[in-house]
């Protein structure tokens, strides 16, 4: 607790440690000119505190590889110092009140641990990697438009990437892997010319790749384990869009030639079903025969009219080709 008294600390490094609890709320209020607060490899637990937006100066946040829950503060794009790159070049930039410091940290950029020294102060650096958060990125990160490295690995993040976050420009290393996003990479992407390592593997992303030099030149597996396609992936969108309606197709074939075939199944049945129907009395019956020729002949020599003989005689005809037939 006494820690709250160094009113004008600007490193704050308790990496690699056996640290315990939740994030103090209080480092947010007691230590405005924090610049670096690296808590990687702890046993931190809880949410990320929200008085951490109120870090002005802070242009390196790692709290890698803890147990940090909950979801990521929207007021995360408060944090000025990640407004704009080293030279101001982009928002608000608020210069240092203490001046330039000079010191070494081990930082995660590009998927591999790089030490850094003199060089410190160009650096930000945004890793919450290897945590439980949950629910959506922010849209609101993407104002951090001097962020160089975010990295939102093996987390439980869902839903879509921010549509905008090609907004982020400086950009050199995205890290997005292992979590559960869904829909498509956001075409403002491509827009990201200084991006040089990316991975967006082990998520729920669909449909093509956005055209552009950076998203092209990437290896394969930074891509793995998602429903894309389009280059540099192998899977051609083109055959993706087409397998649907083609497996469509076979199916209304297959109901199609399904209808034929039962249309002539059921008049097969019909047919034998009638025709029995008017057979069997008279192959049963001796009397039912008898019968049925003495009222044909009765017709016969009743027949009156040209028309009459006519439907008598295909009548006569019909039934004696279904004998015929029958015995046959």
């Amino acid at each position: 607790m006494s820690i709250r008294n160094c009113t004008i600390l600007q490193t704050l490094d308790f990496a690699e440690n056996e640290l315990v609890g939740n994030i103090p709320s209080w480092m947010g209020r007691n230590l405005p000119y924090l610049t670096i607060l690296s808590l990687r490899s702890n046993k931190f637990s809880g949410h990320i505190p929200r008085e951490l937006c109120a870090l002005s100066f802070l242009q390196i946040l790692d709290v890698a590889r803890n147990n940090l829950s909950g979801s990521l503060p929207s007021c995360v794009s408060n944090l000025s110092a990640m407004l704009c790159s080293a030279n101001g070049s982009f928002g608000n930039y608020i210069s240092y009140p203490l001046g330039y410091f000079t010191e070494n940290l081990f930082l995660v950029m590009k998927g591999q641990f790089y030490e850094y020294g003199w060089t410190l102060n160009l650096v930000r650096v945004l890793d919450l990697s290897d945590n439980s958060l949950s629910g959506d990125i922010p849209w609101e990160i993407t104002k951090l438009q001097g962020l160089q490295s975010l990295n939102l690995s093996h987390n439980h993040f869902t839903k879509r990437i921010p549509p905008i976050i090609g907004d982020m420009s400086s950009l050199e290393s995205l890290d997005l892997s292992a979590n559960k996003l869904l829909g498509s990479i956001p075409e403002s992407m491509s827009k990201l010319s200084f991006l040089s390592y990316l991975n967006l593997s082990d998520n729920q992303l669909t449909g093509k790749i956005p055209l552009g030099t950076q998203l092209q030149s990437f290896d394969e597996s930074c891509y793995a384990g998602n429903e894309l396609c389009g280059l540099p992936l192998m899977k051609n969108c083109n055959e993706v869009n087409q397998r649907v309606p083609s497996t469509r197709n076979n199916v209304g074939k297959d109901m199609d030639r399904d209808k034929v075939i039962w249309l002539f199944v059921s008049m097969a049945l019909g047919f034998i079903f009638g025709f029995w129907s008017v057979l069997s009395p008279l192959l049963i019956s001796r009397q039912w025969r008898y019968a049925y020729y003495q009222c044909l002949d009765e017709m016969w020599q009743k027949g009156r009219s040209f028309w009459e003989w006519i439907f008598l005689k295909s009548y006569v005809v019909f039934f004696t080709s279904v004998f015929l037939f029958m015995f046959l």
